[in-house]
């Protein structure tokens, strides 16, 4: 296996003593901690509509983001020039916003921190992939997906691959780099019949290998998933409308979990108190079947990393234990501030984005009822299996999202599929309404990305089937 856990700064061009000088420049008398994030990364893309290539895309990029951190104030300026003179202006410019006088202290090389976990080795990284052979895997999916039914009538997929090499230099003393490889296979289909027309939509990856993406025949999965979506879409009724009982299947929508729960559960919203979890941890904010954790260190998963954008090897971080607020997402600056444990989460999209405490892999750990038991124990509500998109208040947890696949409930049997379903409530209400949670979680198959402050990450979501008591459904047909 390659070594992807120990890159050097040859590989920026760069000499440890210019790093430290730097360093040692925005380190000021009133600076309580700084920090250097060096980043190189290969993206490429190539998309395909109705059999053919309409985009292929590579991009490079590289530079540095300089950190300097005094109190809750926070100094940052980026450079994509990695020389000596950019990076101590850099160093000055963070320093200055910081509002630190001029002034150096010196600093030098500790420690290199080595990796106590590898969780994404790679024999042969997914970015040397040549262009043939992408698009030989959508032309596979492109294929599968019409023979599904020839109702299909369009097919797009992409395939996207990001080879990222970064390293943390900070005022502790610390070196560690991290190599992160990272691809998802998307793929939407639209069905035809007569005048109607409905999407479906599936995809995956990960930090694996492109041989992943063969094994278990996961590219034709992939494809006659889509199709079977779309396909289904064609015969859905109107969804109901009303207070009910909603029973949410496994995997995929974790993401209500993530956007109604997760993001209030991040430090530094909390530190402002603008969460509704805010001054909560000790105390009851879900019922006693749900057990929440952020993990990034699942291996190969799309949320996971060797460690965070401040060098931190990530964790697992328990959230809501049986009910119970157990603790917070954070990163250095926000974990020194609330005086609580530092987790691993510190995240940014880019070197030219500042540090946020950010999900990796967030989800509810397994329950001990049966999946079938619970759809059983529904006689009149909603089953909903995939989300699309939603929106959430973070200080209050309230969320409208979208179904873009559910069914009707009808005497503890799944009947009719839907379409226009939405759901509606408060992330803290609608914890409290969760009566049984399956034995059978399951996580997403790798496509999530979160946004926040206008900064996209990549995450992972899961859930085990569960029953939500009570809940407020959209949909267009009242009082079925």
């Amino acid at each position: 296996m390659a070594d992807v856990t120990a890159p050097g700064l040859h590989h920026f061009s760069l000499q440890e003593r210019d790093v430290l000088q730097a360093l040692s420049r925005v380190k000021a008398r009133d600076v309580d901690y700084a920090d250097i994030y060096f980043e190189s990364n290969i993206s490429e893309s190539v998309s395909m509509e109705e059999g053919i290539v309409k985009r292929a895309v590579k991009h490079i990029g590289q530079g540095a983001g300089v950190r300097a951190t005094a109190g809750e104030k926070t100094g940052f300026a980026y450079s994509d020039d990695l020389s000596r003179k950019d990076l101590e202006i850099a160093a000055d410019t963070a320093r200055y916003i910081a509002n630190s006088p001029q002034g150096e202290t010196p600093i030098a090389v500790t420690h290199r921190a080595d990796h106590s976990q590898n969780l994404y080795p790679q024999k042969q990284p997914v970015s040397e992939i040549a262009t043939e052979e992408r698009v030989k895997l959508l032309n596979l999916i492109d294929a599968a997906a019409r023979e599904y039914d020839p109702r299909i009538a369009k097919v797009m997929a992409s395939f996207t691959t990001e080879h990222k090499v970064v390293m943390v230099a900070n005022s502790d003393g610390q070196l560690v780099g991290d190599v992160q490889p990272l691809s998802r296979l998307q793929v939407t289909c639209i069905a035809e019949e007569g005048s109607n027309h409905q999407v479906g939509s599936f995809g995956g990856g990960g930090r694996v290998e492109f041989s992943y993406y063969y094994e278990d025949d996961r590219v034709r999965q992939y494809a006659r998933e889509a199709a079977r979506q779309a396909i289904l879409n064609l015969q859905a009724v109107d969804a109901p409308a009303g207070v009910m009982p909603v029973v949410l299947g496994n995997g995929w929508p974790g993401i209500l979990l993530h956007e109604a729960i997760g993001h209030g559960l991040e430090a530094d919203f909390n530190r402002r108190k603008t969460s509704a979890f805010s001054d909560l941890i000790g105390q009851r904010v879900a019922s006693e079947v749900c057990t929440i954790v952020d993990d990034g260190t699942l291996p190969f998963r799309r949320g996971s990393l060797n460690m965070d954008d401040e060098g931190t090897p990530t964790s697992q971080t328990m959230l809501i234990e049986k009910g119970i607020l157990r603790g917070y997402i954070t990163d250095r600056l926000n974990a020194k501030l609330l005086g609580i444990p530092l987790t691993g989460n510190g995240r940014r999209e880019d070197f030219r984005s500042i540090v946020l405490p950010r999900m990796t892999n967030t989800f509810m750990l397994a329950g001990e009822s049966d999946p079938e038991d619970i759809v059983r124990s529904v006689k009149k509500g909603l089953y909903a299996v995939s989300f699309g998109g939603g929106q959430v208040d973070i200080t209050n947890g309230k969320f409208v999202f979208s179904a873009s696949e559910a069914y009707l409930i009808e005497d503890g049997k799944v009947t009719k599929p839907v379409k226009g379903a939405t759901l509606i409530g408060s992330g803290p209400d609608i914890l409290k309404q969760v009566s049984m949670v399956g034995h059978d979680l399951q996580l997403d198959a790798g496509i999530g990305t979160c946004g926040k402050e206008g900064q996209s990450v990549p995450v992972g979501v899961g859930l085990p089937t569960l029953r939500i008591d009570e809940i407020t459904v959209g949909g267009t047909s009242v009082g079925r």
